[in-house]
Order: structure tokens, then sequence, then C-alpha cells
């Protein structure tokens, strides 16, 4: 799982106002097998349900083209020939933008007519040669593509939106022709230069925010943000269940100790092996953030130590429900959650011993066993979020 580097992928948006479905769709995927990311944001003519539904065609069929290794060109025409037709304006009507990037850092973008993309590197913004295809064919005869392939390094930005960034603020006194993408290019160096670490998530929220600060807080178009980024893995370990046999705590114990990176124990067993085998107290607290979990504790080195399955339960529960709009609070699997959400490689570790108090006939049926709750955690974090996943049974 040793890659040069990991690959951030987040997208932020905001509907146009009055609109409970968003006219931008983006979609993302990674194809384990050929360690492929692949991302696509489409925005669909007008807004609401019909732009959506544009939108949507137009992103599923790029992503999955592009999964089949399809020629740019033959790509965006297939798409353009397949859109249904506006009737008042005799034109199929869906801006894409895709990006394939491969195992190595070998980024390909095809994009039309939405804003142009903005790549940043070492706190300048990186001129990938973008060539242009004048489309010929019939029904798009004119039609203008750009496409680029150029070699990503670690600490690289690649900033796409839809034009309803680029165009907010128009008609105000301060942006008359729109903020425009010079302003744009120069907002994300900014936030950049200033925050070197700042994530996909956050780069994207904020470019997003002040888009709809430039409209006056009345979104008057779909507006989306997405941004990559290129670095070095955050990685987390997630401790759970006693080992199978007592001979191998230690063997547990030594996991924990020589990790690198963040550590979660979740089970009161668990923490006392670790406690015992490390010889580090553990430390219990009162605070009942959430009226249904155990208060977590505390340990020298781990960065949180909380009850098992109860709180491994909610902890998928949350993941399943969750998007950018979901506050997390502050009980233990909100905890969890959010170090989860901000670690890439993370590494599971469960023990197989059955713990006697689970297999009693009264217990809910929600107790199911530690392997069920752990297993459905780590698919969705990989298929929802595209974490990187490792699980070793002991």
């Amino acid at each position: 799982m040793d890659h040069k580097f990991y690959i951030e992928v987040d997208c932020i948006q905001k509907n146009h106002e009055g609109e409970r479905i968003c006219g931008d769709v983006f979609l993302s995927e990674k194809i384990k097998t050929e360690e492929r990311t692949i991302v696509v944001l489409s925005d669909g003519m007008g807004h609401g349900v019909k732009a959506n539904m544009l939108a949507t065609l137009t992103s599923t069929m790029a992503l999955n083209f592009t999964k089949e290794h399809k020629d740019v060109n033959r790509i965006a025409e297939i798409i353009m020939n397949t859109l249904p037709v506006c009737s008042k304006r005799h034109i199929s009507y869906s801006t894409f933008t895709i990006i394939d990037i491969e195992a190595d850092g070998k980024t390909t973008i095809l994009e039309y007519d939405n804003p142009e993309t903005i790549i940043i590197r070492k706190d300048q913004v990186f001129d990938p040669k973008w060539q242009t295809v004048v489309m010929e064919g019939e029904q798009n005869a004119g039609k203008i593509l750009k496409n680029c392939t150029f070699q990503a390094q670690k600490e690289d930005r690649i900033v796409f939106c839809s034009d309803g960034i680029t165009q907010s603020g128009l008609g105000s006194s301060k942006y008359p022709f729109g903020w425009g993408h010079d302003n744009l290019e120069d907002f994300t160096k900014r936030l950049v230069i200033n925050n070197p670490e700042i994530s996909a998530n956050k780069l994207a929220g904020k470019v997003v925010n002040m888009a709809y600060q430039n409209d006056a807080y009345h979104a008057k178009d779909d507006t989306s943000c997405a941004a990559i980024y290129f670095r070095k893995p955050r990685k987390l370990l997630l401790c759970t269940g006693p080992p199978y046999e007592e001979e191998r705590d230690v063997k547990l114990a030594e996991v924990v100790k020589n990790f690198e990176g963040k550590k979660i124990l979740s089970g009161a067993t668990t923490a006392d092996i670790i406690s015992r085998e490390l010889e580090l107290e553990i430390e219990d607290s009162f605070e009942f953030h959430d009226p249904d979990l155990p208060p977590v504790a505390y340990m020298t080195g781990i960065d949180l130590v909380t009850e098992g399955i109860l709180t491994l339960s909610k902890v998928s529960e949350i993941l399943k429900v969750y998007n950018n709009n979901y506050m997390l609070g502050k009980g233990p699997a909100d905890q969890i959650v959010k170090l989860l959400k901000e670690s890439d490689e993370i590494h599971f570790v469960i023990g197989t011993r059955v713990n006697i108090a689970h297999q009693d006939p009264n217990l809910p049926v929600e107790l199911e066993i530690r392997r069920t709750v752990v297993r459905r955690i780590a698919e969705t974090l990989e298929s929802k979020f595209l974490k990187e996943i490792s699980m070793k049974f002991i």
C-alpha cells in the first residue's frame, strides 16, 4: 500500500437558490485493479431536476468510457451525440471535466466548456501545456475541447469547478462581469500559500463559500468546486477485540507501539491488553457526550480509546449517512469518524476471540459480531470515501 502519494479527492456544492437538487454532478471512482482514480464534474444546462439529469447522464458516460481507456476525442463525441437536444436552442448541453490519474501520477484532463482547470505546484500555477481540439462531425462541428497530460508531483493541487464559481457576483458593483478565472486562480493560490497542508475538502469549501459571498448569499447558479491533493498518506490504526490466543497479546502490543500514525483502541479488553503489555495507564473520563455510548478513556500515545461494538456500530451508521453537510458531535463514535475522515490509509487489526458478553441471546441483534461491523465500516470507507484499507485478523 506504499505509494509515492495519496490522492485526496473532494467536491463541495451549493444548489441554485430555491432548488432542492443540484444541476452539477460530481462522480469519482478508484479502480483498484489498475490503481487509477477517475473524477468527473458535469454541469447540466439550466438548474434543478432537468439539469441534474443531463449532468448525471454526462458524468456517468464520461466515467464509464474513461474506465475503458477510450480515446479522449471519442469520449467527447459519444457524450455529445448521446445527450438530448434542447428544443428551444437546438443544442444538447452539458459541460464536463474528466480527470484520469494513473498509479505513477500520470494525469490526463479532458474538458468541454467548464472553466479551465487550475493546477498549483509549489505556490505557482503550473501550465500543463493545454491542447485544443476543434471537433468535426456534423452534430458537433466547431465545438472546442481542451486536454492535457502531465506528471503529478507530491503536494500538487488540481482545482476545477462549474461556471457558478467563475460567474459568481455577475452584475454586482464589485464584479460586473463575474468573479472570473483570474480571481479564482489568485484566490486558490493564496489559500495554498497561507496553508500549505490545506485539505482538498477545505480548499474546495473555501472556493464555494467565496462564490456564495460574491452572490450576496443567494446562489444564482449551481456552484461546484472540486479539488485533488497529491500528498504523503496520513495513516491510522484501529485495533478492536482481543487476539484469538492470549499468547498473541504481545504481538498486538508491538503492532500498536511501532505504528507510525494515529491510533484508536476500540473495546475495553483491547485497551486493557495494551495498557498491561505497554505498561500504560488508562484514565477514565466521565463526560457523556453521547447518551447512547460509554465515554472515551485516555492513554498516553493513543489518540482515542473507546468502548467496542456499540461504538463501532454507531460509526458504521454515521458513515452511511455522512455527507459534507453532516455535523459531527463530540461523542466517541463522532470522534472516530473524524479521525477516519482525516486519514488516508486505514489499518484495521481485529482480534478474533469471542466475547462471551455478546453471545447472550437477550442482547439486541445489533450487537453482531465485531467482524461484520468492521467489514461494513471498511467497505464504506473504501467505496464512499476512497480510503485505502487493510485488514488483519489476529
